[in-house]
């Protein structure tokens, strides 16, 4: 177990949180007592879940500000709001993500936009942070990556490579700042009832983005995002590493560890079986 964290009277900025986990996971949030900061980079879907939110504990315990959460200027925005608002940042949820069906005709664009969104964004954001969580002795940082990080993302390149990144980075983190007063949990999970699962993997993948998304369904329940966030909160009180709201991947991780050739093996048989070539 790393550092733990009192949610209780902590300030806190979760990003991605027009919707899905990240919306989610403010609730849960407030309804523990923190105060907090939502961004999202969809301006007129944050107004309306910051109201939703503020129907929780009040207006005065959530601020939105809508951004790019890879951007550093919009980043120093939502850390500048929450320490005017509320004060120094105790949590920082790097939960925006992005996500499609693009393979090896991907373009640099799309690389490039997963990789900032997926993996530089938490970079930049604990850039801005550990050195005064260092100070305080005290901070944490969640990164929101997935199952295919731990595994692989069949249908999308982009995803898988991207969602590696970010669970290497957090791992980094909590390797080299674990035991100088921060926390670092990483959250991967299989399907979660989000708008990236329903019409994110799908939208401008064609067939890439079929097959992604019926590989997460296929693969296990598809859960609803209040109970990957209680998970989520659980894991920062207790100062666990690696969270995960499916009970399979643990198993699916395993098996990859013990025989990575027959692992791969699996998810040929498994690809093969999405996409229509047969077992």
């Amino acid at each position: 177990m790393g550092a733990q964290m009192e949610i209780a009277g902590s300030t806190v900025v979760v990003t991605g949180a027009a919707g899905g986990i990240g919306a989610a996971i403010a609730r849960r949030l407030l309804e523990a007592g923190a105060r907090v900061v939502v961004s999202d980079l969809d301006q007129e879907r944050l107004a309306a879940t910051a109201e939703q939110l503020a129907e929780v504990a009040g207006a005065a315990e959530v601020v939105s500000v809508a951004g790019d959460a890879s951007a550093d200027a919009d980043i120093e925005r939502m850390i500048a709001a929450a320490q005017s608002s509320f004060g120094p940042v105790d949590i920082f949820f790097a939960n925006a993500g992005v996500g499609d069906g693009s393979g090896l005709q991907a373009s640099d664009e799309q690389w490039q936009l997963a990789l900032d969104v997926n993996v530089l964004a938490h970079v930049r954001a604990a850039r801005r942070l550990v050195p005064g969580w260092l100070e305080r002795g005290s901070g944490y940082f969640v990164s929101t990556a997935s199952a295919a990080g731990l595994l692989t993302q069949i249908g999308s390149a982009t995803y898988s490579v991207s969602k590696h990144g970010a669970v290497g980075f957090a791992e980094w983190l909590a390797v080299t700042y674990g035991d100088q007063g921060i926390g670092v949990s990483c959250l991967c999970p299989m399907g979660v009832d989000t708008d990236m699962l329903r019409t994110g993997m799908t939208s401008g993948g064609g067939e890439g983005g079929r097959v992604a998304a019926a590989a997460v369904t296929g693969a296990g329940d598809v859960l609803d995002p209040a109970s990957v966030a209680d998970d989520v909160l659980a894991a920062v009180q207790k100062g666990s590493f690696l969270v995960l709201p499916h009970a399979d991947v643990h198993e699916f991780l395993r098996r990859k560890v013990d025989d990575h050739d027959r692992w791969i093996a699996g998810m040929q048989r498994y690809n093969r079986h999405l996409t229509g070539g047969g077992q």
